[in-house]
C-alpha cells in the first residue's frame, strides 16, 4: 500500500459511524455476476475485502461465503471492525494490499471498496490474480465524495452549497490521487486482461440520514482530514458554516433534521480466466 491514512482511533470511529456502505443491490450485483461465471454451481467459499477499514463492507459479504477475510493496514480501523463483527464467518487480518495472506488459488472473491486508489496498484492486480481461483471475481469499486442531498423543494439550493464544499475539500485532495479518481479505476478496467469484465459508471446508494450525519461523513474524507491537520481552525470553521447554511436553506433550527443523501458508486467487476 502506496498511502497509509485512516489510522487514528477516533478517525476509525468516525469511519465505522458515518460512512455508506454499498446497498444490497449492488452486493447481489456482484454475487450474481460470480455466479454467472463460475464453471459450476459450487458453494462461494472465500471472500477477501482489502482495504477494508472498518468492516462496513465485509460484513455485507458474510450471508454469501462460508469465509471471509477483511484486511487492512490501519490497526486502529480493524480494531474498529472487530468490535463490529458478529458473524462467526467473518475475520480480520493486518497486512498491506500488496501482500495477502492467502493461498494462491484460493480466492472466489477478492473485492475493493474505496481503497484501491490508495494502493501499489500494479502490485495490488497481481497479488488478486495470484490470490483468485480461476473464474475468480475481482470488484473495485468507489465512489464520488460529490454527493446529492434532497429535502423538500430547496434541493437545488443544498446541492449549490455543497459544491462550494466540495470546492474547498478539493483544495486538500492527496497528490497520489492524481486529478480524478474515477478515470484510475476506468484505466484500470480497459487495461485489465480479464475477457470477462463489466465497468458500471452509476450505482446510486440512496439513504435517508440526519445532516449531521451527512457532515460526519464530510469530516471523515481524507480532504477534510488533510484541511483539519493543516488548519484545524479553518476546517472546524468550513463545517459550521456549511452546516448552518444548510439548515437556513432546509428551514430548520436542528441539525439532526433527516435528508435524502445519494452517494454515486463506480467499478469493475471482472471474472480471472
Amino acid at each position: 500500500m502506496i498511502v497509509r491514512l485512516f489510522d487514528e482511533k477516533e478517525h476509525a470511529q468516525s469511519y465505522w459511524k458515518y460512512r455508506i456502505s454499498p446497498s444490497q443491490e449492488i452486493i447481489d450485483m456482484i454475487i450474481n455476476f460470480l455466479q454467472k461465471h463460475r464453471s459450476s454451481p459450487q458453494e462461494l467459499e472465500l471472500a477477501v475485502d482489502v482495504g477494508c477499514g472498518s468492516g462496513q463492507g465485509t460484513v455485507l459479504l458474510g450471508p454469501h461465503f462460508t469465509k471471509v477475510v477483511g484486511t487492512d493496514v490501519s490497526p486502529a480501523q480493524l480494531e474498529m471492525a472487530t468490535q463490529h463483527a458478529t458473524a462467526h464467518n467473518i475475520t480480520y487480518r493486518e497486512c498491506p494490499a500488496e501482500q495477502l495472506p492467502m493461498a494462491d488459488g484460493s480466492a472466489d472473491l477478492v473485492i475493493s471498496i474505496a481503497a484501491f486508489h490508495w494502493f501499489d496498484h500494479a502490485r495490488f492486480l497481481k497479488e488478486a490474480d495470484r490470490v483468485l481461483k480461476p473464474r475468480g471475481c475481482l470488484v473495485l469499486l468507489d465512489y464520488s465524495i460529490i454527493m446529492e442531498l434532497s429535502y423538500g423543494d430547496c434541493s437545488h439550493a443544498l446541492n449549490d452549497i455543497c459544491k462550494e464544499l466540495y470546492a474547498a475539500l478539493l483544495l486538500y485532495r492527496n497528490p497520489y490521487l492524481g486529478a480524478n479518481c474515477r478515470d484510475r479505476y476506468k484505466g484500470t478496467y480497459d487495461k485489465l486482461e480479464y475477457p470477462d469484465k463489466e465497468w458500471h459508471e452509476e450505482l446510486w446508494v440512496r439513504k435517508t440520514v440526519p445532516l449531521s450525519h451527512y457532515m460526519g461523513m464530510i469530516q471523515s474524507l481524507s480532504n477534510y482530514q488533510a484541511m483539519q491537520k493543516d488548519d484545524p481552525e479553518k476546517a472546524n470553521q468550513l463545517s459550521h458554516d456549511i452546516t448552518h447554511r444548510l439548515m437556513r436553506a432546509m428551514g430548520v433550527s436542528c441539525p439532526e433534521t433527516e435528508l435524502l443523501l445519494s452517494v454515486r458508486y463506480s467499478g469493475l467487476l471482472a471474472c480471472k480466466p
